[in-house]
């Protein structure tokens, strides 16, 4: 008699304690001795499973976030709707981006991470589908606004968040490095092949493309993600046999807890110290240079295509950057690697006004590898910070530091934009956000030490 037991959905392994009475035949009963069966090989724990389901979801995420861009003008010559109107939508999409991400992980620890993410999954694909019938400006705020911008915002950095947390203990860091590079390599993706269709086809191949992809993941989600490891009956990867990590735990509360939270780490130094400095991540990265660096370099007579190349390099960058980062993070206190971040950052963006030039000369190309290398390597150690300082309530604190970052971004991307109306050009801009750089750092530095926490093989 052989009991089985299931690891993983249409998965199952022998336990070798589970075997109580097997007997060989004998010479007589059979005419062939038995032999020795090989040795079985280590297992791939569960965790490399969703980690990787992760990866793809995140991949896709990224690359519905950057559609809306590829269709602003196609929208325009058909609809003749004023680029004001259509960078509403995108607009309320990247707010909501933000703001839905505390929530999100709330509703993550009440209800599941499968729920969740395939109900956002179906959100956006309602959400890009529906746009091939739209006629009206509103109705555009509504789809690709409203439904997307919940759908992606319910994937972002919480997620991640969430999954290494709970998934992970060893190379924890790591992997939240790479779930993070997810979204820089969903745009390199997604974006020529958007391109290419909208410009071969029009604009409504690739937003039905989307909703197509986003339905196809949501089978991989249901099958293959768990909310614990304790639901598969193993452990955290690296986890000890008795670790609480495994265990499955019900929040009550749901989207409210979002709030609750709030109101508990708020009373922190810490969190504003954290939601300061993430503010400025987003004002010095998608806010000034993913918003104006095309514009700002042109006006330096370089062409737009060129300018809108070394902007993707700066994505190829950031996959390397920011799982370097991640490893980082699991043997560094992310307080110091913060402090450098930020330190480097501040300086790079100093220097950048005088760097511009009608071609790209070398200085420029350092630029781009350096500040590529640092584009989002504040994720793993601010991550990694919010779960020491936080505990279980370290995703959702982190979905509100995260939610400073929009805001930030939101700031930067339009004080920029008034510093070259009025000014003429964007050299303001550059110096504000170095000397913000600074402040980061200063703010970083000044987090305290947690004698008490351990992140992987770092004490807090």
């Amino acid at each position: 008699m052989v009991a089985f037991r299931p690891l993983v959905v249409c998965t199952y392994f022998l336990h070798a304690h589970a075997v109580t009475d097997i007997r060989l035949p004998t010479d007589a009963q059979s005419p062939h001795p038995p032999t020795e069966l090989p040795p079985r090989g280590p297992r791939l724990h569960p965790a490399w499973i969703v980690a990787a389901v992760a990866f793809v979801t995140l991949i896709g995420a990224a690359g519905f976030r950057s559609v809306p861009s590829v269709l602003m003008n196609p929208l325009h010559e058909e609809f003749g709707w004023s680029h004001g109107t259509i960078g509403l939508a995108v607009s309320v999409n990247v707010l909501l981006y933000g703001l839905i991400s505390p929530f999100a992980a709330a509703l993550m620890d009440r209800f599941g991470i499968r729920r969740v993410v395939a109900g956002a999954l179906v959100l956006i694909a309602a959400g890009s589908g529906l746009t091939v019938f739209m006629t009206q400006a509103w109705q555009l705020v509504t789809t690709w606004g409203v439904l997307v911008g919940i759908g992606v915002g319910s994937m972002s950095m919480p997620f991640v968040a969430t999954i290494t947390g709970r998934w992970f203990v060893r190379q924890r860091g790591l992997i939240t490095g790479v779930l993070t590079a997810a979204g820089a390599t969903g745009q390199l993706v997604f974006l020529p092949l958007i391109s290419m269709l909208a410009r071969d086809h029009g604009w409504r191949m690739p937003a039905l493309l989307v909703a197509v992809i986003a339905l196809a993941v949501v089978p991989l989600v249901m099958l293959f993600i768990r909310d614990f490891p304790g639901d598969v009956g193993v452990t955290a990867y690296g986890a000890t046999p008795s670790s609480d990590e495994a265990v499955r735990e019900t929040t009550p509360g749901g989207a409210a807890r979002a709030l609750t939270v709030l109101a508990t780490v708020a009373r922190k130094p810490v969190f504003w110290l954290l939601a300061g400095g993430f503010a400025i991540c987003g004002a010095s990265t998608n806010g000034l240079i993913g918003t104006h660096f095309v514009s700002a370099a042109h006006d330096h007579g370089m062409p737009i295509t060129t300018a809108a190349g070394l902007l993707a390099l700066v994505g190829i960058f950031d996959v390397a950057g920011t799982i370097a980062s991640g490893w980082l993070t699991d043997r560094v206190d992310s307080r110091y690697l913060l402090v450098g971040y930020y330190s480097l950052r501040g300086l790079s963006l100093l220097f950048l006004p005088l760097l511009f030039a009608p071609n790209v000369e070398p200085s420029m190309w350092a630029f781009i590898i350096f500040y590529g290398l640092d584009w989002i390597a504040t994720v793993p150690p601010t991550v990694a910070l919010c779960r020491q300082h936080f505990g279980a309530d370290g995703p959702v604190a982190f979905g509100w530091v995260f939610a400073s970052h929009q805001i930030g971004a939101a700031v930067a991307a339009f004080g920029a934009g008034f510093i070259r109306d009025v000014q003429g050009s964007y050299d303001l801009a550059w110096y504000i956000a170095g000397g913000l750089c600074a402040l980061a750092a200063i703010m970083s530095a000044c987090i305290r030490r947690r004698p008490s926490a351990v992140d992987g093989a770092v004490l807090a």
